[in-house]
């Protein structure tokens, strides 16, 4: 049994939304295989590489494939591990405190009612993995509290299950991870002031997690997650063949448009190889080659003639991001 319906090398194409940006992805065997893996094990799919690889980008794909809702969470260095699950909003219970204690003054308000409104439970908002979990519950507090649910894709139900993405959990202190190992492996947990947990209904959550390996992750964490290697090819015909593929996905085979994306891929290929020569971290990738791509095609849509001279006149702002890369 397999969930992915899609085949190796196919492009998976979705047009901008309103407020969703277009997507376009050729899913390889491997990305195939491990969704499904991970979806069979019911855990979650850390995937390892360079910035700029399209870490990412797998989990929106996966989630149109699959036709889930997708939401996301980008880490950061001040990150903890209760943000994935629930935000409690202090500032609003503050000043909802303040209007009562200027009510008083025209007499005593009810304890029972201040107390009441003044629950921490009014306060705490659903995020991404309370969404995941159980999207219902989630939508159901987020209409009580005046929040808007996740905007989705056409075709990305949340009725189908939930794909979120935990983006770069590598910029916070360990302590995310292992603070996330309960919820993620008993599928649950108890938001602040909350007496029942909020627990997996439904189809499981697929959670793709990604790192760009600045910073160790705890070996409990590991142990629970199945792990994607995501590598460009090293042998220069490979890489090459790999980026003008990419390129004709997203912005089309057209005839005149190989030459830009053949010739781009030659140049990001020289600047990686000096980039890893001199040791100058990150390296260009797949990120910087498609910026460059998409910058040409925009200042000269038609003409082959003049893309080859943009992509002379561009090319180092978008490839040579080291300060020494430039003489």
């Amino acid at each position: 049994m397999t969930w992915m319906n899609i085949k190796p090398g196919q492009v998976l194409s979705r047009p901008a939304q309103e407020g969703i940006p277009a997507l376009h992805h050729v899913f390889d065997v491997d990305e195939i295989n491990a969704i499904d893996a991970a979806l069979a094990a019911e855990r979650p799919l850390l995937i390892r590489g360079e910035p700029g690889i399209g870490k990412s980008q797998i989990a929106r794909a996966a989630a149109y494939n699959l036709g889930r809702a997708y939401v996301q969470f980008v880490v950061d260095a001040r990150t903890e591990s209760s943000d994935l699950l629930w935000h409690f909003d202090a500032v609003s219970r503050l000043a909802k405190a303040q209007i009562w204690g200027a009510l008083s003054g025209g007499g005593k308000p009810a304890k029972d009612d201040v107390l009441a409104d003044l629950d921490v439970r009014n306060f705490v908002h659903p995020r991404q993995l309370w969404w995941a979990f159980n999207w219902p519950k989630a939508a159901k507090r987020a209409k009580d509290m005046g929040i808007v649910p996740p905007r989705q894709a056409e075709g990305c139900d949340p009725a189908n299950g939930c794909v979120v993405l935990i983006d770069e959990i590598d910029k916070a202190e360990t302590d995310v991870p292992n603070g996330l190992l309960e919820a993620l492996g008993m599928g649950s947990f108890t938001p602040q002031g909350f007496q029942d947990p909020v627990m997996v209904a439904g189809k499981p959550p697929l959670v793709i997690i990604t790192t760009n390996e600045e910073r160790a992750l705890p070996d409990a964490f590991l142990r629970r997650c199945l792990v994607l290697h995501k590598r460009l090819p090293s042998a220069e015909e490979g890489l090459k063949e790999h980026l003008v593929a990419r390129a004709v996905a997203h912005f089309g085979g057209a005839a005149d448009n190989l030459d830009v994306f053949g010739r781009a891929a030659d140049m990001l290929i020289r600047d990686r190889e000096q980039a890893r020569n001199a040791h100058w971290l990150p390296l260009p990738g797949q990120a910087e080659y498609l910026d460059l791509v998409r910058a040409v095609l925009a200042l000269e849509p038609k003409d082959g003639t003049r893309r080859r001279k943009a992509l002379d006149r561009i090319e180092r702002f978008a490839l040579k991001k080291h300060p020494d890369s430039v003489g």
